[in-house]
């Protein structure tokens, strides 16, 4: 589970340790271009040149694991991205005619839009990109260059169907209404549910992730599984994937380290889930060492039914200085466990095994790339966390990048008063790295399922993702005004940090996320509606005490907090509730709170956003260009050195990899 960046705060988020005050990054540029919504950035790889020779192949080869499953995340987020994406590549690399003219630059944004979000729907609203270019205009291209095209890929770029690659409207129907290609085309949410409806694990206690690498489709008249492995559906990727975590597995830092490589190759080679929960305990339990990854089929945030994951992979090196910082957050779950709202009984009785670390990433690809996370908390079954702990990461050079990117200056036009607008520029790095760190150590890690009680992907169904991220989010912000952190020696002052937490969230949650959306749209993507509901529910349950005051200036709309105990007591009364429909499966309760809180736009306000942010040329997304990790050999072909290089440009680097991973077919 991840945490993703707020909406405009990538002007302040924290500036971790990293070793960031040297010349180098004086000289460093972090920006690379800007295009439509999104502005594309450089990170570094501070500590890299300290690794030894082994530590340093053992990166090297995990990267190349990572993005020798590239292609999967295209086919996964939509059947027709591959074709698509490699005749414009084609035409873009070939094509020797006008590129000065207004259609040109339009087909150009187009196909970066296409790399930054690996496929033709928006990484974050998941509606599909309007080219801006005509259907002439493509046709002419396809044969100066003299590109081939197949025509149902080729009306989709211009037609209505497939809008949106993941559709959080009911009424629209949630599998037949999503274009990600997770289901059949004639799959209905019925047949999901029936399908896996049947299905028990072995042992009750520990529930197999049913759907996490597989495609359900019909064949014959019955629905089947095509299953990720070697041998089965994306079996070419899988098998390079496997050939470089073979080499990685000769170069571990330790024994456990080499276990869990052992694990994760048998379950790309078979498939089998329970393989894939050994390698988890094994992965979570390996923490000595310099070097970890994630890889696999992992974060199930584009299945509408919440089974399925989407290939990802994200390789880094321990900051030390800043993990033992931070843990001290970590140490102190059970505290944490023990003074938190929530019942009793959801309570757990004996927190284990949570590991928290700022990393420095060193490589990503599908689903962690371009577009990346700030923070990580895996694994996501409820009963290895439970039973044999999780992991939790901060990405500091990642933070770092965003860092240096530059204020927007939207702070002033949202925030109200100039003491909460100078104290969140002093301060506002700090709260936010401290609300993701409780957010991911402490959230994610909290509250137990009652015996007899299904997983919440059966029980809360396609509202699961966004529960857990509300839950988490709670904690945090319950949290962060306490005095403990004080204590623990992570705060300077928990009143400032909480007023500054508090500010911002309220603010994002009920105004400035609104400018990642169409006028008109209602909110689908989960994070947002995490925020929406959780901002809209304090606000409405504190009207009473004008908690949070709404405040309308020269036609200008502001949300005041006038109370920040009783805001923190409203915050903790809500993750109670949030708890009890977790551990309890009350799926009429979760839906309403989302539906109710999380979904809808008020549509004025949102009009008078959009009008207020127009002024502001900063990008709301940002994402990343992977630094280049080149192998030194010696006159026997052997790796004497890996040395990091930094790509001239996104272009560059999107058709370097389309040349050197091509893995799959067009259909698979």
């Amino acid at each position: 589970m991840r945490k993703l960046l707020s909406i405009y705060i990538l002007s302040i988020i924290t500036l971790f340790s990293c070793n960031n005050n040297s010349e180098a990054i004086k000289e460093f540029n972090f920006f690379a271009e800007k295009f439509q919504d999104i502005q594309v950035l450089r990170y570094q790889i501070p500590g890299f040149d300290e690794l030894n020779l082994n530590q340093k192949k053992l990166v090297y080869f995990l990267t190349e694991a990572g993005l020798a499953g590239r292609d999967i995340m295209y086919d996964q987020n939509y059947r027709h991205n591959l074709p698509i994406r490699r005749a414009l590549e084609k035409i873009y690399t070939n094509y020797n005619g006008n590129k000065r003219s207004d259609e040109w630059k339009t087909f150009e944004i187009y196909l970066k839009r296409i790399w930054f979000a690996n496929g033709i729907h928006h990484h974050y609203s998941n509606d599909k990109f309007d080219p801006n270019f005509s259907r002439e205009y493509l046709e002419y291209l396809l044969t100066e260059t003299n590109t081939e095209l197949n025509q149902e890929a080729f009306d989709v770029i211009f037609n209505d169907n497939d809008s949106k690659k993941v559709n959080k409207d009911q009424s629209k129907g949630l599998v037949l209404g999503s274009a990600v290609n997770f289901y059949g085309e004639d799959v209905t949410e019925k047949d999901v549910d029936s399908f896996y409806g049947s299905l028990k694990s072995p042992d009750p206690n520990k529930p197999l992730s049913f759907g996490l690498n597989s495609k359900l489709i019909r064949e014959n008249g019955k629905l089947v599984e095509k299953t990720y492995k070697v041998g089965g559906m994306y079996s070419n990727s899988i098998e390079k994937i496997i050939f470089w975590l073979e080499k990685a597995k000769d170069v571990a830092e330790n024994e456990k380290q080499e276990k869990a490589f052992e694990l994760l190759i048998e379950y790309y080679k078979t498939g089998d889930l329970k393989v894939w929960d050994d390698y988890n305990i094994a992965w979570v339990e390996t923490t000595e060492g310099d070097v970890d990854y994630i890889n696999g089929f992992i974060e199930v945030y584009n299945d509408p039914k919440g089974y399925r994951g989407s290939y990802e992979s994200v390789v880094q090196i321990k900051d030390f200085e800043m993990s033992r910082k931070m843990s001290a957050i970590s140490d102190e779950a059970q505290w944490f466990e023990d003074n938190s709202t929530i019942m009793d009984e959801h309570k757990k009785k004996n927190v284990v095994g949570i590991s928290y670390n700022t990393v420095n990433v060193a490589g990503e690809s599908g689903d962690a790339s371009p577009s990346t996370p700030i923070g990580i908390n895996l694994p996501n079954a409820n009963w290895i966390r439970a039973n044999h702990g999780s992991k939790s990461i901060s990405l500091g050079n990642i933070l770092f990048a965003y860092g240096q990117a530059g204020s927007s200056g939207r702070l002033e036009e949202f925030g109200y008063d100039k003491e909460g607008i100078e104290l969140e520029k002093k301060y506002g790095k700090e709260a936010d790295n401290l609300h993701t760190s409780l957010h991911e150590v402490i959230g994610h890690a909290s509250g137990q399922i009652v015996e007899g009680v299904g997983t919440p992907k059966e029980t809360l169904k396609s509202y699961a993702s966004t529960l857990e991220e509300v839950r988490a989010d709670l904690v945090g912000l319950y949290f962060i005004l306490d005095k403990k952190m004080e204590e623990l020696g992570v705060a300077h002052s928990s009143e400032e940090m909480g007023r500054v937490s508090y500010d911002d969230y309220i603010r994002n949650g009920l105004m400035t996320q609104l400018i990642r959306i169409k006028l008109g749209d209602n909110i689908e993507q989960s994070h947002m509606r995490n925020r929406q509901a959780v901002s809209k529910w304090v606000y409405e349950k504190g009207k009473s005490e004008n908690v949070i005051e709404k405040i309308v200036e020269n036609g200008k709309t502001y949300f005041v907090i006038n109370d920040y105990q009783k805001l923190r007591g409203l915050f903790g009364e809500l993750l109670r509730e949030v708890q009890r429909i977790k551990s309890e499966g009350d799926y009429e309760a979760g839906k309403n709170l989302i539906e109710n809180y999380g979904v809808r736009v008020d549509q004025d306000l949102h009009a008078e956003i959009l009008k207020r942010n127009e002024k502001f040329n900063t990008a709301p997304y940002s994402g990343f260009i992977n630094p280049e990790l080149v192998p030194v050999y010696n006159d026997s072909n052997e790796i004497i050195d890996i040395k990091v290089v930094q790509p001239k440009d996104f272009a560059t680097q999107m058709l370097d990899y389309a040349k050197k991973y091509t893995t799959l077919p067009d259909y698979n």
